[in-house]
């Protein structure tokens, strides 16, 4: 297998995390990093034995020795740095959500298809042993049919206006940072829905603070949902089933643990996970760019065009623009 060099844009929280995980990548190297503050960038390559370091993005885009870019700045900027690198015919993972809105997802999608090269949204669950493994056992019908969800994800920061999970020009708030989890364990498990109630609560500067939203299915399943940052929430995924429940438990969107339910017992099924979590689809999008792919089995173009247009339509709902 070629060793796939890797380049990061944006130097935050969720880099860190990510650089970890690569280096336990098997033939993946982390190249270059780029952050606009040359500083920061020689700092973190420091931190993780990096070779190159960049103080602006279109440098490492350029770069002809990268072979794989990971977006993780903040969601405003997913769109344009997407394409920048996409341009430049480097495969691209970018952290979720993958836009601001529809429009910008199809123009990155349309760019990929143009340039014949890979792009994905790195929702890190979908290809996380847990959930995989409650996936199975819904879509085979381990307890019969799904009657009800109940998904959630809440924590509480500190509030502060500087931080980009508090800004509005960011896409900060509950909805985009941690709501599209909870919206995720519906659509992956019950596609979308037939009808959506939404209703959301708002910080002093408009960012929405809390979210809580019904998904409505056929046969009057319904997926009742949650995002909150004024409270810590158990952060779980519970499929009621006709003859018995599937409980992801906290977190739920990270390495987990899946509690099933029936009448007759409760087990709770453990998983060796050795990483962090990230490296699932470090491994799964090196192998698409090994196989020359363009586009991934899993994080489908058409599973990231219904995701973000749910978060659009609930969005339009409570009345937040991110302007």
């Amino acid at each position: 297998m070629r060793t796939i060099n890797w380049g990061i844009i944006g130097l935050g929280k969720i880099a860190n995390k990510f650089a970890q995980d690569l280096l336990k990548a098997e033939n993946a190297k982390l190249y270059a990093v780029a952050s606009r503050n040359l500083e920061k960038a020689i700092d973190f390559a420091k931190k993780y034995d990096v070779n190159h370091a960049y103080g602006d993005y279109q440098t490492l885009a350029e770069d002809p020795n990268i072979d794989a870019i990971y977006i993780a700045t903040p969601h405003s900027f997913h769109n344009e740095h997407t394409i920048l690198c996409l341009n430049h015919k480097k495969a691209v993972l970018c952290e979720k959500p993958f836009a601001i809105n529809l429009s910008e997802v199809d123009e990155m999608i349309a760019t990929a298809k143009a340039k014949n090269t890979l792009l994905m949204e790195a929702m890190w669950t979908y290809f996380l042993p847990h959930y995989q493994f409650a996936l199975r056992q819904l879509k085979d019908e381990t307890f019969g049919k799904i009657l009800k969800i109940e998904a959630d994800f809440g924590f509480k920061p500190e509030f502060d206006m500087s931080s980009r999970v508090f800004k509005k020009s960011l896409g900060g708030g509950s909805l985009l940072d941690i709501g599209i989890y909870p919206i995720f364990a519906a659509l992956s498990t019950l596609g979308e829905p037939n009808h959506i109630e939404s209703k959301a609560t708002f910080f002093e500067n408009d960012v929405d603070s809390s979210c809580l939203m019904i998904f409505s299915y056929d046969n009057n399943v319904k997926a009742h949902l949650k995002s909150t940052l004024l409270e810590k929430t158990s952060t779980e995924a519970i499929y009621y089933c006709e003859r018995g429940t599937i409980k992801i438990n906290s977190r739920f969107h990270e390495p987990s643990t899946v509690t099933l339910i029936s009448e007759e017992k409760e087990e709770t099924v453990e998983f060796d996970h050795s990483s962090i979590g990230y490296y699932y689809e470090i491994v799964h999008f090196n192998q698409l760019i090994r196989d020359g792919q363009t586009e991934s089995d899993v994080m489908t173009f058409d599973f990231s065009r219904k995701l973000i247009s749910l978060l659009d339509t609930v969005r339009l709902q409570i009345g937040l623009d991110y302007k």
